[in-house]
């Protein structure tokens, strides 16, 4: 059954505005002042825009060039059952759905994003709210009934865009997902997060909280998989870990091969210093291999005329991370340089792709709407999400890219049947 039961809790869910680790930031009364008239400003020339009273669009509307569909073709059903938690938008739910999974039970606390997922698979069981909250839930009624477990707990106690509080931060949910593991106990797991976890200042977490109470009865593997290895046009590393139940797999999980190169895609050493390089660099871990597919830049994946220049997005952030919500992607100083290398403008992305044309950016750059997010990340369009547009944008910026999952539900798919 689907809960439609109210979510008084959400809010305070992803704002804990009263949590340890939130930190509001502190402002003049000068400084809050610019603040405001800086976004009034911005209001008021959005609605003269979208009114025809602005600058006249200097952008056509776009048509896409990827279609995520053609980056995981669907596989046929197979009879393996998948619970989810901390479902969010859909991004291991949809990779895993593509890969012939047959879907048990989505959980997740917030009801936009679950109501996301209601609509694009109304035959799904999806539970939200304090229904969705897998916190202290009794799990021992699916004991057995699973086959996979698969989420993204939150990522923020380990991103280094964050404190870094690890177990300390309150929205640390891994010890969550662990025990609904360790009382169902399904044949496999999988869980994603930022590469983060495996820093050396969370090596005694990773060792104590997850691994050791569960490799008594899973063999667990740990690795790092590029979102552009897989066609999706955005720097994205992210760390998979997969458990398999040893007394009932004997076949070996083999990592997912890449299916595109991307090093066409790279920055050149004469746009970027040496640490940026490196940083940009270490999206390129896996061995390229010349003979497979390119993938596409952002730019050519959104449809986007020829400037002589394309590479892979930025890393989109969420639009429900930080002190407040917000319209805009952008992630960080140097993602800023890159986006201005793109002729992109990362900032308040538009509702759809009509606004995005009318409401032209201060620098006349092309603005995204949240259509263009979601391919960026690896969504396709027939994959309809819910809310306002920060919540949108939280809810892709927050998502596995598909494609990712969809190749590590492949890989698991070939080890368990």
């Amino acid at each position: 059954m689907k809960n439609k039961n109210n979510n008084k809790n959400i809010g305070h869910y992803f704002e804990g505005t009263d949590a340890q680790w939130y930190k509001g930031r502190e402002l003049t009364n000068e400084e809050r002042e610019v603040f405001k008239q800086r976004s009034v400003k911005s209001h008021q020339a959005k609605i003269k825009a979208l009114n025809g009273e602005g600058i006249t669009p200097i952008h056509p509307i776009n048509s896409p060039k990827l279609n995520p569909e053609d980056l995981m073709p669907k596989l046929k059903p197979n009879h393996l059952k998948v619970l989810s938690l901390f479902s969010g938008g859909g991004g291991l739910d949809l990779g895993f759905d593509h890969a012939g999974f047959q879907h048990y039970q989505s959980y997740e606390i917030i009801r936009d994003a679950a109501v996301t997922i209601m609509q694009n698979r109304p035959q799904w069981n999806v539970f939200y709210g304090d229904d969705g909250n897998v916190k202290n839930k009794n799990w021992s009624f699916l004991k057995n009934q699973i086959d996979v477990i698969h989420g993204g707990p939150p990522c923020q106690p380990f991103s280094i865009a964050g404190h870094q509080n690890g177990g300390e931060d309150d929205r640390d949910l891994f010890p969550e997902f662990i025990r609904a593991i360790l009382a169902i106990e399904p044949t496999a797991f999988v869980a994603e997060n930022v590469k983060a976890l495996r820093n050396k200042k969370f090596k005694g977490y990773l060792n104590q909280k997850i691994i050791a109470p569960l490799s008594q009865n899973y063999k667990i593997l740990i690795f790092e998989l590029s979102a552009a290895s897989f066609g999706v046009p955005q720097k994205r590393d992210r760390i998979f870990i997969v458990g398999l139940k040893k007394d009932q797999v004997s076949k070996q999980f083999i990592i997912p091969k890449p299916t595109h190169n991307f090093a066409h895609l790279l920055p050149s050493k004469n746009n970027y210093n040496s640490k940026q390089l490196s940083l940009f660099h270490s999206f390129s871990s896996e061995n390229q291999d010349h003979n497979l597919l390119k993938c596409m830049g952002v730019r050519q994946a959104l449809g986007l005329p020829n400037i002589g220049y394309d590479a892979l997005s930025p890393t989109i952030r969420s639009g429900l991370t930080g002190p407040r919500h917000t319209t805009s992607i952008l992630s960080s100083s140097s993602a800023k340089k890159q986006w201005e290398q793109l002729e992109i403008w990362p900032n308040g992305v538009a509702k759809n792709r009509l606004n995005a044309h009318k409401f032209v950016a201060k620098n006349r750059h092309f603005r995204l709407s949240v259509q263009d997010c979601a391919i960026i990340q690896g969504f396709p369009e027939s994959w309809l999400f819910n809310g306002a547009v920060y919540m949108i944008l939280g809810q892709v910026g927050n998502s596995v890219p598909p494609p990712m999952a969809y190749h590590v539900a492949k890989a698991l798919l070939q080890t368990l049947i």
